[in-house]
């Protein structure tokens, strides 16, 4: 029953409410069709209908008000499921038990349990296809994806930032870097887009501001500030519009982008911080460069979990699902994590070889993961990308396959049906400028990769 008790007691010969902007009474409509009865009838009709659509009305409203929390959430999931039955009947390969079967895997996915075992079908890859533009001159530093894999979003070291048709194989829309204006953008260091590709957000080393744009027009939206250093890493969590930064100045940040707002800070890093991931739970995941440490700040309960386990700076953190992450660094080393663990559950020393000059590991700079498989893939300083498999607990890498490019592997993206890996190339390293190797293009490179089967 609702808290409020309704009077429904009519005044005689007053005004019972406002129709349109026009009062309607039994007094003035009997007056105005005194003298003519057919239309009196017609009249007290109309009136009729139009009260037991008050009360329908009325009706209609208190069932609302009693509806409690649990009826409610009954609801929403009888609305949810006949959402994902439309869903599915859409597809071509729909069967029966496709919707218990996406539910189960849902649920799955949120708890980190989800693995789907794909990668002992990769058996190789056809010929790399390069993309290059004229506003990229510099070293490409950052890519991002628009979670359907249609759109494809670039940033490089002379401040460009450019959106592909990933089909097309196209370039839609760009922006050149300024370097010469105090509002232009110098050099690209992270970009990121939301779940509904409604923002694009972009790390910038020439200014300690994130910027905002429109991710189907690139026209700017706003600049948020509060890092006291450059932008090193942007994220958004999953299906939602907060996002985390992290920066030079060692803090993780945290924002709103539905009121344009800051939250909070988090801190703890003893260096810069070098890169930042984060999935569907209300945490973030990040790596602390030559701090050596790898965190995970969980944004609810206030606290964060250190993880060590390099022996150099930590270049990059990857998750693979909401429970195992990668990571990578001037050592050479590919570790994987449970969240659960301080140590790696597996680390594979010299995983990309020893520099032949001086008998050095490999820097590994890049880390791709395939959400919710066992697939992996790790890019070096000397242009060679490594596909790999985990095992069933995520304690072992098996190599798979080994892909030759020219040039520093600074960033790693698989598509999200896993039909091609995006690598983003440069003669320089993406947060310094140590070596420079002069015969490498800087572009994009898509790989196809070849498959036994479908997945």
């Amino acid at each position: 029953m609702s808290f409020f008790i309704r009077n429904n007691q009519k005044s005689i010969g007053g005004n019972k409410r406002k129709f349109n902007g026009t009062s309607k009474g039994k007094k003035s409509i009997k007056k105005s069709v005194a003298d003519d009865n057919e239309s009196i009838a017609s009249t007290d009709e109309e009136l009729a209908e139009e009260n037991q659509r008050d009360k329908s009305q009325e009706y209609e409203s208190e069932e609302d008000e009693e509806e409690t929390a649990q009826e409610k959430r009954v609801r929403l999931a009888k609305k949810y499921l006949q959402q994902i039955k439309e869903e599915e009947k859409d597809r071509a390969e729909f069967e029966e038990g496709a919707v218990s079967k996406r539910l189960r895997e849902e649920y799955l996915e949120e708890k980190g349990r989800l693995r789907k075992t794909v990668a002992s079908n990769y058996v190789g890859h056809s010929e790399p296809i390069s993309l290059r533009c004229k506003e990229h001159r510099d070293s490409i530093t950052c890519l991002c994806l628009s979670s359907n894999g249609k759109f494809l979003y670039s940033g490089s070291k002379d401040g460009s930032l450019v959106k592909w048709s990933l089909k097309e194989r196209a370039k839609l829309k760009a922006i050149k870097g300024k370097r010469k204006t105090q509002d232009g953008m110098k050099c690209i260091q992270c970009i990121a887009t939301s779940t509904d590709s409604k923002f694009l957000v972009v790390g910038d080393s020439g200014c300690k501001d994130i910027r905002v744009f429109c991710a189907d027009t690139l026209n700017r939206i706003k600049n948020l500030q509060g890092h006291r250093g450059s932008v090193t890493g942007l994220v958004f969590r999953k299906d939602t519009h907060t996002l985390y930064s992290a920066s030079e100045d060692r803090s993780v940040k945290v924002w709103n982008l539905d009121d344009m707002a800051y939250v909070e800070s988090l801190f703890g890093h003893q260096s810069g911080i070098t890169s930042i991931d984060a999935l569907a739970r209300e945490r973030a995941i990040t790596s602390g460069g030559f701090d050596g440490t790898i965190r995970i700040w969980k944004i609810v309960e206030e606290s964060q979990l250190i993880f060590v386990g390099h022996s150099g700076s930590i270049d990059t953190v990857k998750l693979i699902n909401e429970e195992n992450f990668f990571s990578c660094g001037d050592d050479g080393q590919l570790c994987v994590w449970s969240c659960l663990k301080k140590k790696p559950l597996c680390s594979i020393l010299d995983a990309h070889g020893k520099d032949e000059t001086n008998n050095q590991p490999m820097w590994i700079s890049s880390i791709a993961t395939l959400l919710n498989t066992d697939l992996v893939a790790s890019g070096s300083r000397n242009g060679i990308i490594r596909l790999w498999q985990c095992s069933d607990s995520f304690r072992s890498l098996n190599p798979l396959f080994e892909i030759q490019l020219m040039g520093f592997i600074n960033t790693l993206f698989f598509t999200p049906d896993g039909t091609q890996l995006i690598a983003g190339v440069g003669q320089e390293h993406r947060l310094g400028r140590w070596w420079r190797i002069p015969e490498a293009k800087n572009s994009i490179v898509i790989i196809p990769l070849v498959q036994t089967k479908n997945k």
